[in-house]
């Protein structure tokens, strides 16, 4: 019964019985076999068939999450009783201040402790990260808290808070944030982003026409562009792009501040001691002994 309903998550990811298929090395028709043996078993059919797409009805929502603990709790059966003799690969999606930042102190302290697990880190922004922990395809996501609420499958856990402040160049006068992005040409956060999307909002509440000199998502070339002085920016106070020495300056919003939140998303049947570890690990409530 488990491997029908390891095929059963398949199919609720991917969206049919052949993209599941595609990724469990099984024909559709193997699929569709398969899907027919589960409800046969439970009694209860999961899918409404009326389309191409494989769509769950009141019983397959229900049969969902407990189909995940189920995988969860078998996998847990087969683990080693210590961490340093856990083996396998643990693939962890994080956005390039996390790469740049946390996770080269974090990873060693993790070596540590489990010597025997492969990492793959795999680099996203947000939105992609998200989607690729929805689909099961990472074990864990360092990331921008989502502005929506997420299903109740994935789990969210807060790592940190990054204050956004307004950069500038040094040969630019002035003080006043709002009078500066009004004045100077603006070097904008990619509003398609999470961390974007909170600058669009901040300008849009503060009533700030920009005069848009260039968008972009990759935050240390946002510092460049405005240290060769194509304009000002708002972008969080973190990462090594403003513990360096710069030609910037870095002006406080003060009472007027917002911030972004960092989090680590994972699917709730898929936490396992070894991303309990590294997630100690990036927090520093874990540490080798």
């Amino acid at each position: 019964m488990l491997r029908e309903l390891k095929t059963f998550v398949m199919v609720v990811r991917h969206g049919t019985f052949a993209a599941a298929g595609r990724h469990v090395g099984l024909t559709q028709s193997a699929v569709s076999a398969q899907m027919r043996t589960l409800e046969q078993t439970l009694g209860v059919r999961l899918f409404d068939r009326s389309g191409r797409t494989a769509q769950l009805n009141a019983a397959g929502r229900h049969a969902l999450p407990l189909a995940e603990q189920m995988l969860a709790l078998a996998a847990q059966m087969a683990l080693p009783g210590s961490l340093a003799e856990w083996q396998g690969e643990l693939k962890i999606g994080a956005i390039a201040t996390v790469q740049t930042s946390w996770l080269p102190e974090a990873l060693p302290r993790f070596k540590a402790l489990a010597p025997k697990v492969e990492l793959q880190l795999v680099p996203g922004v947000s939105l992609q990260l998200l989607s690729q922990i929805d689909a099961g395809e990472l074990d864990l996501a360092l990331m921008i808290k989502p502005p929506f609420a997420l299903p109740k499958e994935l789990e969210v856990i807060s790592l940190a808070h990054e204050r956004f402040v307004l950069i500038a160049p040094q040969d630019v006068a002035g003080n006043d944030p709002l009078q500066l992005l009004a004045r100077e040409p603006f070097v904008r956060y990619d509003r398609r982003s999470f961390g974007g999307r909170l600058v669009s909002d901040f300008l849009c509440e503060q009533r700030i026409e920009v005069q848009e000199a260039l968008e972009l998502d990759e935050l240390e070339a946002i510092v460049r562009m405005v240290e060769c002085g194509l304009g000002v920016s708002l972008i969080p106070y973190a990462g090594l792009w403003l513990q360096r020495p710069t030609q910037l300056r870095v002006i406080e919003l003060g009472a007027l501040g917002f911030q972004r939140e960092l989090v680590a998303v994972m699917r709730r049947a898929q936490r396992q001691p070894a991303v309990e570890c590294l997630l100690g690990c990036l927090t520093g409530k874990t540490k080798p002994a």
